[in-house]
Parts: C-alpha cells; sequence; structure tokens
C-alpha cells in the first residue's frame, strides 16, 4: 500500500512518498545472505514497569529493493543488469499499525519518505535536450546497479541479520538436565539408584524483555540499512553530475580549439598577405595553447571524476562511458525552514536513534527485573534395593537477592538512556548544519546560474558577435576578436562550473543531507549477553 501527499508551499513544492513496504533481510535460519526474508519489522511495546509484556508486530521499513542483500555472497565478479530484478523468496504484504515505542517518541514515523524538488517546467522553457547516445549510462542506470554492488549497504545489510540472530538467541528458555544418581553402589543390597530432571525457570519473563530491547536493536539497523542506501543514492548523484559536468567541459574545450585552431591559421594567413602583424600571430598561438592546457585538465578531470563515480557504484574495472543527462538550466527558491522539518521527519539517519533511544528505555525494564530470582526445580524418581521399592524426590531452589539486587546495571542503563536521548538532539543539530551548508551551496550556485544565463552569457555572446562583424568591416584589431572569444569561452565554463554545483546541492538536499556511500557503517552494539544475564545473573 502506497500513500503519498503534496505539500504546496508559497515558494516550493515537495513531494514526499512514503510507503509502507517489505523490510527484506537474509533468512535467519539459514547464514547464506543470498537467502531473504521478507518481513513487515516488529514493533514491540512496554505496558508498565512490572513486568506485563506483550509483543506487537509493526510494519515500518522501506528498503526499495528486495535484493539488498543478495549480493552478499564472496567472490562476486559479475554485475546484474539494472533491468533485472531480484526474485525474493516470500513476499508478504505490510499493514501499518501502530508508532513504535509511545512511552519514548510519542511522534515516532514509521515511514520512509524520500524528498524530491519538482521544477515547474511549465513555468520556464527548458533548455534544447542533448544528443542522446543509446549506450550512454544515465543516473537512473549507475543507482541500481549501485544498490546491488555497493559493499556498505551490504555491510549494513549484515549488520542488521546480526542483530536480528542475537533478538532470537537472547529469547531462548534454558535446556533441562536429564542425568543419574547412583548411592552406595559398594554396598550390594542398599544401593539406590536415581534418574532425574533439572530445569531452570526464568521468572518475570526476562526473556521476553530480552527480545524486547533487541527488537528496538535490529529495527536501528535496520534503519542503518535505508540509512545507508540514500547516502550511496546521494552520492552517485553527486558524482554522476560532477563526472557530467567534466564531460561538458571537455567537449566546450575541443569545440574553441576549433575556434582556436582557425584562428591562428587566419593570423599566419594575414600576416603572409602583409595585412596582420606578428603579434596577432603570437597572440592566436598563446591562446591555442591555453586552450589545449586546458583541454588536457578537462581530460584528466574527466577521467578522475569516472573513477570515483565507478567506485561509489561498486564497479571499479568499469572504463569510463559516455554519460547520458542533463545540468540543471533553471532554478527553483526554497522555503528553507520548511524543507528543515521535512528533512527531520523523514531522515531514517534520525529514525535510527529514537529507536536506539527506545532500546535504551526497555533496557531499563529488563535491569530492574533482573533481581527477581529465578526457580530452579528437579524432580529425582528410581529404586532403594534396600527396602525394594520405588521413590521420588523433588528440590525447589531459588537465591535471596540480600546483596545483588542488579543495582549497578540498573543505574547502567539509566545513564545509557541519557546518552541516547542526547544522540537523538545530536543528530537532529547535524542534520540542521549539514542542510545549512547545502543550503549555502544550492543559493550560491542557484544566483551563479540565473545571472550567467539571463546577463553574461547572452552579452558575451553579443558582444563576440558585434566583434567579429567590426573586424570583418575593418573597424577592430585581430587582439580584440581573440579577446571576446576567449570571454565567451570563459564565461561558458563559468556557467557550466555554476550548473555543475546547483546539481550537486540540489542532489544533497534530495538525498536528506546524506553522503558518504563508502564510509564504514554502524555496527550492532548488542549481543546474547542479556541471555547469560537472565540464566546466570543471580
Amino acid at each position: 500500500m502506497e500513500r503519498m501527499s503534496n505539500v504546496e508551499s508559497r515558494t516550493n513544492r515537495i513531494r514526499f512518498t512514503g510507503a509502507n513496504a517489505l523490510v527484506c533481510v537474509p533468512h535467519p535460519s539459514t547464514h547464506d545472505c543470498n537467502k531473504v526474508e521478507c518481513t513487515d519489522g516488529v514493533h514491540l511495546r512496554t505496558s508498565s514497569l512490572s513486568g506485563q509484556w506483550r509483543n506487537t508486530i509493526n510494519t515500518s521499513l522501506m528498503l526499495l529493493v528486495c535484493g539488498v542483500v543478495a549480493g552478499c555472497g564472496m567472490n562476486r565478479q559479475t554485475v546484474r543488469s539494472p533491468s533485472a530484478k531480484p526474485a525474493p523468496e516470500t513476499i508478504v504484504k505490510a499493514t501499518p499499525e501502530s508508532s513504535a515505542a509511545d512511552e519514548v517518541e510519542s511522534h515516532s514515523d514509521d515511514e520512509i519518505q524520500e524528498v524530491a524538488f519538482l521544477d515547474d517546467s511549465s513555468e520556464t522553457p527548458a533548455p534544447v535536450a542533448e544528443e542522446t547516445d543509446v549506450n550512454a549510462w544515465t543516473v537512473e542506470r549507475f543507482e541500481a546497479i549501485a544498490l546491488e554492488n555497493n559493499p556498505a549497504i551490504q555491510q549494513a545489510a549484515a549488520s542488521a541479520y546480526k542483530a536480528m540472530g542475537f533478538r532470537h538467541q537472547v529469547g531462548l528458555s534454558p535446556n533441562p538436565t536429564l542425568g543419574y544418581n547412583g548411592t552406595q553402589l559398594a554396598d550390594r543390597g542398599t544401593d539406590q539408584h536415581v534418574a532425574f530432571v533439572e530445569q531452570n525457570f526464568i521468572t518475570d519473563d526476562k526473556l521476553g524483555k530480552n527480545r524486547v530491547v533487541l527488537e528496538q536493536e535490529v529495527q536501528s539497523q535496520l534503519w542503518e540499512v535505508q540509512t545507508q542506501r540514500q547516502r550511496v543514492i546521494t552520492d552517485v548523484n553527486r558524482n554522476f553530475y560532477r563526472a557530467l559536468a567534466a564531460q561538458r567541459r571537455l567537449e566546450l574545450a575541443l569545440q574553441f580549439k576549433e575556434v582556436a585552431d582557425k584562428g591562428v591559421q587566419t593570423a599566419r594567413a594575414r600576416l603572409d598577405a602583409k595585412e596582420g602583424s606578428r603579434t596577432d600571430l603570437l597572440q592566436s598561438e598563446i591562446q591555442l595553447q591555453q586552450v589545449e592546457v586546458q583541454l588536457s585538465q578537462a581530460e584528466a578531470t574527466l577521467l578522475g571524476a569516472w573513477k570515483q563515480l565507478v567506485a561509489v557504484v561498486g564497479i571499479p574495472e568499469t572504463s569510463p562511458q559516455k554519460l547520458a543527462g542533463s545540468l540543471p538550466y533553471t532554478t527553483e527558491a526554497h522555503d528553507w525552514q520548511f524543507v528543515s522539518t521535512e528533512i527531520l521527519s523523514a531522515s531514517p539517519e534520525l529514525k535510527s536513534a529514537r529507536s536506539r533511544l527506545a532500546r535504551a528505555q526497555m533496557n531499563i525494564v529488563r535491569q530492574e527485573s533482573q533481581a527477581t530470582p529465578n526457580m530452579q526445580f528437579m524432580l529425582a524418581a528410581g529404586r532403594d534395593n534396600g527396602t525394594g521399592s520405588s521413590m521420588i524426590n523433588t528440590q525447589v531452589g531459588l537465591p535471596l537477592p540480600l546483596f545483588n539486587a542488579n543495582q549497578g546495571n540498573v543505574s547502567a542503563a539509566h545513564a545509557e538512556f541519557c546518552r541516547a536521548s542526547q544522540d537523538v538532539r545530536r543528530t537532529e543539530l547535524a542534520i540542521q548544519s549539514r542542510l545549512a551548508q547545502a543550503q549555502n551551496e544550492y543559493e550560491s550556485a542557484a544566483a551563479a546560474v540565473n545571472r550567467y544565463r539571463d546577463e553574461i552569457l547572452p552579452r558575451a555572446a553579443e558582444t563576440l558577435k558585434l566583434v567579429e562583424d567590426a573586424y570583418a568591416a575593418g573597424e577592430f584589431d585581430f587582439l580584440q576578436v581573440l579577446i571576446a572569444r576567449r570571454t565567451y569561452f570563459d564565461s561558458n565554463l563559468a556557467f557550466l562550473t555554476a550548473q555543475s554545483d546547483l546539481a550537486q546541492a540540489d542532489s544533497l538536499v534530495k538525498g536528506l543531507v546524506l553522503i558518504g556511500g563508502l564510509d564504514p557503517t554502524r555496527d550492532t552494539d548488542l549481543d546474547s549477553a542479556l541471555r547469560d544475564q537472565a540464566l546466570n545473573g543471580q
């Protein structure tokens, strides 16, 4: 089921796409990362601190592509075509329910949302579309490959799988002990033989509370997967537009080199005809040499941008290919306060921090229940050969919490809750800080794009035409033509740089200001120690 809402603001239009979708993770019964299980997530609520617990299933995550862990296998050498779609083993349709950890975060949003800033093409005409090579690589093609090949996504998915394994382990009951006891075996006729079974009963639902804590850790790790996916998509877009600008810069340099070559030929012909001066020839040759330097620099920049792009995508061995796409020609004003609010509500990074806060609160309840002693029960049955009769024995015991009431762990759990709450606040401020930087980059680039498009480029083109016409009429010398050409060329390069900066800043805002597609991912910091504590921490 998908839910989409369009929110209109005074200065911009933003569409938020939210979907209650499948959460696809490795199947818990196998260690094969290529097997996945599609589930709807888990939500658990604590009703009181007295030990009354219930588990509630909650659907909350959108991983967009069910094959996020399909590439986790070792020694993977092939790259799946972007058109190929993974086929999960099981598909379970998710249904929305109550929000997670109401006691901790009443306004928790369980939908993964994407922010898209839409240009209104009906108001401003777009530039003429560039020719598209059918074999060229588009940003959508890079995104599809990156979601399957980026190792950081696979790493985050493995951490989620790891947390699920711990979640299963911490709720397992202790095994019973079956044994035999024989006494007075050296004294024939009086020996006794007994078979017994012993079981440790965990009280106050400690094992259930263990799973409640780990459920929130699983939710946090699943949000980390979505966070990493968004980081990768943002990095792919930013590097794609950087490479596309470098490709366009190379094309401009090649075009201007042709003009500069003709300028040198014209200056030499005029000198041979005694109509020009050697100064004109030298100036035209200098301009040609400068263009050739910029051409070499453009080639190096394009190669470097391509290598950065394919590294994020996860296919570094791919040779440079033609890129298909366009850089922004128009700009749009945004209500940045509105944008900030919506990014905070949609950020999977912040949702992960809130899940860790819920985990910390649940752990307080779990540690407070630790002081309730477990009950040890033993039942034995056998025969006494001395009396010739059967016998049944039973034994029940429990430790008295006179000295150890788990005070230290309870105190530590409260401190961890305080730390987690501050981490939520820190994450909010970090998002706002990154958005402020993105806003600065966007507004600066937008101002440059508007000024070059509307003012500088038209004037540079008009100046070049007037100078060339005046030169043809004998009113200007050749040096003026060279200056006008250089101005026109430099203006186009500056406009191209502004377009690239605008595209990258726009991608950053659309990507919820999440970057770092190859940065290390957050691993779970919990294990199965809670079960050991429940069984033995008396």
